[in-house]
């Protein structure tokens, strides 16, 4: 029997298992990632993670610059794929190319649909406290991840998950989502079940400003939102108008006007709105990473004082 041809796009490390799934289940004929962009403190221009694995197994790639209002859709029926399967690409698909595929085109969906529609559905499902998340495998439609589900599987979020910690668990799970059901889809035996209205919720794209720790908010929502923004776009503040970032704290259950010191002892603690946030790391602009003490020793913060910044810089 002659193997599915698969036309899979992803573009960051989470995509990487469902590519490898869709080397197990077809033939893969083209991979479609992002194209090479500058990355980290030093600007290198870097290639994808699903570049990188797609040409160490030898599969060609392709890397539009854009999509709408191009060839690209003829360049992807020159291939004749049977389906394509997407995970994380970056880019929305516009009609020519979706209806590209014999067998239309899927999506691995890093949530629960229809919770966290969108762009950034780990870093938002962390940040407003969700207990649980998952991969959904899901038929792909012009609108925005508003297509019927095939296939679910769910993850725990635990505790002290970031964004990256979760990362590396959904990545496995959406590989063996397509591993086990891309199958079964390709067979028609799974159902598409149209998503409720019920509990939609959007996940937008993060900015640079959910990085900012608003003392205004409480302690517990603070620190799932530092989880949520590791590794980008971090967690910060601004002390006496320069940027500090904070790379570890916990919440605590002191009490004070926002933003007042109340401790230097064990860490840097802040009052919140409810709750305090205890500063245990942090890095002064254009200095290095250190444990507070070591910050507090070259920063007198008195007990009672409010230093820092009522508005992101």
């Amino acid at each position: 029997m002659d193997r599915p041809r698969i036309v899979f796009m992803g573009t960051p490390a989470l995509a990487v298992p469902s590519l490898l799934a869709c080397r197990e289940v077809g033939e893969v004929v083209a991979v479609v990632t992002q194209p090479d962009r500058p990355k980290d403190r030093g600007q290198l221009v870097q290639p994808s993670a699903v570049k990188v694995a797609a040409e160490a197994a030898g599969l060609p790639v392709l890397q539009p610059p854009r999509l709408k209002g191009t060839d690209f859709a003829q360049t992807l029926a020159a291939l004749r794929p049977e389906v394509t399967v997407v995970t994380a690409y970056g880019r929305i698909l516009p009609p020519d190319v979706l209806a590209v595929p014999r067998r239309g085109s899927l999506n691995v969906h890093a949530s629960l649909l229809p919770r966290w529609r969108g762009a950034a559905p780990l870093q938002w499902a962390i940040a407003e406290g969700d207990s649980e998340t998952g991969v959904c495998l899901m038929q792909m439609e012009a609108g925005l991840d508003t297509g019927p589900v095939l296939a679910v599987r769910r993850e725990a979020i635990l505790a002290d998950d970031t964004t990256e910690s979760l990362s590396t668990r959904l990545g496995p799970l959406g590989g063996a989502l397509v591993r086990e059901e891309l199958p079964r889809f390709l067979a028609g035996q799974l159902t598409a079940v149209p998503q409720p209205e019920a509990g939609l919720t959007l996940a937008r794209v993060v900015d640079k400003r959910d990085g900012w720790l608003d003392f205004r908010l409480s302690a517990r929502v603070l620190e799932r939102r530092m989880r949520a923004f590791t590794p980008w776009p971090g967690a910060f503040t601004t002390l006496h108008g320069r940027l500090l970032k904070v790379h570890r704290a916990r919440a605590a259950l002191g009490a004070g006007a926002p933003g007042t010191v109340l401790s230097t002892d064990g860490g840097l603690e802040v009052a919140c709105a409810e709750g305090s946030l205890v500063l245990l790391e942090l890095q002064p602009e254009g200095k290095r990473r250190m444990p507070a003490g070591d910050f507090l020793r070259g920063h007198a913060l008195a007990p009672g004082s409010r230093p820092f910044d009522d508005s992101p810089p």
